[in-house]
């Protein structure tokens, strides 16, 4: 068995012990515990963090862009997320990516 080999055989192993893992005991967790609530909120906090990072250091092709087209983009798609769709993601992705084209050409 070459190294290849073994490292796919080794992710796979750890990717379906885990998932055998969730599968077994999913039946007797309480999805509305604190655990689950915690988890939920640090998930929350880590995107709202990558968010915020992406919008004021931004890497690649969004650093041809200025803060205000940054911000002004962000803001335009939380208003079509959250007023105009209540709450529709995939309008609210694509105002924003609109808003920041919109913005960066004028």
């Amino acid at each position: 068995m070459n190294t290849l080999e073994f490292l796919v055989l080794a992710c796979a192993l750890a990717t379906y012990v885990w998932r055998g893992l969730g599968a077994a005991i999913s039946g007797r967790v309480r999805a509305e515990g604190p655990l689950f609530t915690w988890l939920g909120c640090v998930a929350y906090a880590m995107l709202a963090g990558l968010v915020a990072r992406i919008v004021v250091m931004p890497l690649g092709t969004l650093e041809a862009t200025t803060l205000w087209q940054r911000l002004g983009a962000a803001a335009v798609a939380l208003a079509a997320y959250f007023l105009l769709t209540r709450k529709n993601l995939f309008v609210g992705v694509i105002a924003g990516g609109l808003a920041i084209i919109g913005l960066h050409l004028l």
